[in-house]
């Protein structure tokens, strides 16, 4: 049963549960001693989720020309999920883009997508040709004649949804994914831990931490949709107080943990975290980054009833297609810990840099093969061509990405090694140093800037910038200071480097690039 097939049911059999939970802070700020003032809490039903869905699926088709990806903007309110919903109803991919995202990336997203429409949820300075807001959706919802027609729905093979990530040109690309390419990761998604396999699992409530312009959150939400679930979604905001992040999710009742490693490890350094404030807590889905085996040690301590899965997946094969359960006895022996066996429809390779395949237990880079792989990048074929290809296997033709990760495999168990090329992955966001570099030098008085990235415990914790600037700062702190204030405008705060190092020259190697290892060697 596809996705939205199984939206439909679900709706028709619990038409009064609740389908999606967000607190919001009231106005949207803080006190001055940090706490969150109040909530306004917004939900919606499975029934009217699926209702109001359809009927905003019944205008796009009615009222837009072209089958354009329709990009939606805000951040978690219920109604973004109506949005989603809206646009593959009417056959139209939708492309979420989080308030977070600085207003110069919305531009060169949207710039990338050209849409006839953008849905926001939130307030978006924006001048462009057709934007509905809030006000406008909830009115066409409440005035629209009818519901989207079944068979103009998204095609197995019709793009579902494109994701923008990090790109080494400084302009972010758009990894499209296919509504095949999302059955197929469901349907082994409901097979990581045990949970989800019995009764106890139907209509539990997962936990969404990721913002939806993040990948992750494909996993929470989609899972829960099929499975009948509440997603619990948490504020941005309330994320940043420890005190209300452990309110809310006592409220939440959460079953199924979704996040990075990295936001588990915040909630464990309070000593309060555990079954105390999830006590429904059974099952930990981790993607995004490595899970620490410590991490995961302290987390069975805390939840002695709960199961710790670790997966792996790029964006371009839609979230994961391996994973594990990482058991007392793995976390305690093996270091570090796999990323798991490959999904059934899945086929993981480690090759050389000539393309030939390795030997088990000898490290290369990791291609993918399968159901899941994306159907490239959008509006960019040199740069698809260069990342994709199909291959056949066992008669049938599959599309394969080549992932620029390094790992290896021992029997069937994939082991992730960190990025080939320049691009990371910090607090579970991935991200590429060019990227970051292409947004620097386009700052007034800046020649040239390499970005690396700081290590510590085998993981990336921050970033550090080396700068050659036109003329070099009589207060590095002060200049640095307004670097930071500046890169806001272009980039999120999580690829901002903590610090700059002003340079009157950059060294190179004897190819004419920066020598990224000369400048490492003080800070790596």
């Amino acid at each position: 049963m596809t996705i939205l097939e199984k939206i439909a049911e679900n709706a028709q059999k619990h038409p009064r549960r609740p389908a999606y939970y967000y607190e919001k802070p009231a106005g949207g700020g803080y006190k001055g001693d940090g706490e969150i003032p109040c909530h306004k809490a917004r939900s919606i039903s499975w029934g009217d989720l699926d209702e109001q869905s359809g009927r905003l699926a019944y205008y796009l088709d009615k009222s837009l020309g072209t089958r354009t990806p329709v990009v939606v903007y805000g951040h978690k309110d219920p109604l973004m999920l109506v949005c989603f919903l809206a646009c593959v109803k009417s056959g139209r991919a939708y492309c979420p883009i989080d308030v977070s995202v600085p207003s110069k990336r919305v531009d060169a997203v949207i710039r990338e997508v050209q849409p006839e429409v953008i849905m926001a949820t939130e307030e978006l300075s924006l001048s462009y040709q057709q934007i509905l807001f809030a006000e406008d959706i909830h009115k066409i919802i409440e005035t629209a004649a009818g519901a989207a027609a079944r068979e103009r729905a998204v095609a197995a093979q019709d793009v579902f949804y494109i994701i923008f990530t990090s790109g080494s040109t400084g302009v972010p690309k758009g990894v499209q994914i296919t509504r095949d390419c999302l059955d197929h990761f469901i349907e082994w998604g409901l097979t990581l831990g045990s949970l989800l396999e019995t009764e106890e699992g139907e209509g539990c409530v997962f936990l969404n931490q990721a913002p939806f312009s993040f990948d992750l959150s494909v996993m929470d939400l989609y899972l829960s949709l099929y499975s009948g679930g509440t997603i619990w979604a948490l504020d941005r905001k309330i994320q940043g107080n420890m005190r209300e992040l452990l309110a809310s999710l006592k409220r939440s009742r959460a079953a199924v943990w979704v996040s990075t490693p990295s936001f588990a490890e915040v909630c464990l350094s309070d000593p309060s975290f555990g079954e105390a404030v999830l006590p429904d807590l059974r099952t930990f889905l981790f993607c995004g980054e490595t899970l620490a085996n410590r991490t995961a040690q302290r987390l069975l301590e805390a939840f002695p009833r709960a199961e710790v899965v670790n997966t792996y997946g790029p964006t371009e094969s839609t979230v994961a297609v391996t994973g594990v359960t990482v058991t007392r006895e793995l976390a305690g022996e093996v270091n570090p810990l796999p990323v798991g066996k490959a999904r059934k429809g899945t086929w993981i390779f480690i090759m050389d840099e000539e393309g030939n395949l390795l030997p088990e237990g000898e490290s290369g880079e990791i291609v993918i093969a399968g159901d899941t792989v994306s159907a490239g990048y959008w509006n960019a074929p040199e740069r698809t061509g260069q990342s994709f290809g199909s291959m056949e296997i066992e008669g049938r033709a599959y599309r394969f990405y080549r992932t620029g990760d390094r790992g290896y495999q021992k029997g069937e168990q994939l082991f992730y090694c960190g990025r080939m090329d320049l691009q990371i992955k910090l607090h579970g966001y991935r991200m590429e140093l060019e990227d970051i570099e292409q947004n620097i030098m386009k700052l007034p008085g800046i020649r040239r800037a390499a970005v690396l990235p700081v290590r510590r415990g085998g993981q990336v914790r921050s970033l550090s910038a080396f700068v050659a600037a036109e003329e070099m700062p009589k207060d590095a702190f002060a200049e640095s200071q307004r670097l930071r204030e500046a890169l806001r405008r272009f980039l999120p705060d999580y690829m901002i480097p903590k610090k700059f190092v002003f340079l009157e020259s950059l060294p190179l190697t004897v190819n004419g690039k920066v020598d990224r290892r000369v400048l490492g060697g003080d800070i790596l």
